[in-house]
């Protein structure tokens, strides 16, 4: 029966690595979308968004089954309880790379984006590699990548701040501007949201492994 379970265990964090996977490069291509002005990229990433949430209920399943025909043990359970949780933030995670992709679809319609992207590739780039560090900790039960991962977060905060103060001059610079550059913000805003979805999976990888969830400073 342990040998069942154990398999079972490895086909879940098999599916939480392809379920990231499937993130992270709906995030670099959404970026990329903005970058390009590219619609019809932007259009299949939102379409694309539906794989994400159907791999989300094949992750609950999986855990559903391990619970009802495996009845685990506190350790296991825990490891279960930790996976479910972390895989709505990582829908969520998704949810935020379709609305980037609808902000640029918007953008497009209204000549692309004009300006410095920098900074927001930085965002998308630090976030992405907070979320496969949070799930490679979860899959290696790596404790303490996980507290770095909650550590980094400050690096995409700190990013977001430098985006909101380049917007706001250029709102002061060309008023005409303004909804463009409003609509830019929220994108960095998503990109935000996505670091702190990623600090969640990884209180969750801490508390599945120490039985608490470290507490934010």
């Amino acid at each position: 029966m342990r040998n069942k379970f154990d398999e079972q265990l490895k086909n879940l964090n098999d599916e939480m690595l392809l379920m990231g996977s499937m993130i992270e490069e709906n995030i670099q291509a959404a970026i990329h979308a903005l970058v390009e002005s590219d619609a019809v990229l932007a259009e299949s990433i939102v379409e694309k968004d539906s794989l994400i949430d159907r791999k989300q209920r094949d992750i609950e399943n999986i855990c559903f089954n391990l619970l009802i025909q495996q009845q685990p043990v506190a350790k296991d359970l825990r490891t279960i309880t930790a996976a479910m949780k972390m895989v709505t933030d990582m829908e969520r995670i998704g949810d935020h790379a379709a609305d980037i992709s609808e902000m640029t679809i918007m953008l497009s319609k209204n000549g692309g984006v004009s300006g410095n992207l920098n900074t927001i590739m930085k965002m998308a780039t630090e976030s992405s590699v907070m979320l496969i560090d949070s799930i490679d900790a979860f899959t290696w039960k790596d404790v303490e990548k996980a507290k770095k991962v909650i550590e980094h977060d400050d690096i995409v905060d700190d990013l977001f701040d430098e985006v909101k103060e380049e917007l706001i001059s250029l709102i002061g610079n060309d008023p005409e501007k303004g909804e463009q550059e409003i609509n830019m913000l929220m994108i960095a805003k998503y990109l935000e949201r996505i670091g702190d979805h990623a600090t969640n999976i990884a209180e969750w990888v801490i508390y599945s492994l120490d039985n608490r969830i470290k507490e934010r400073e």
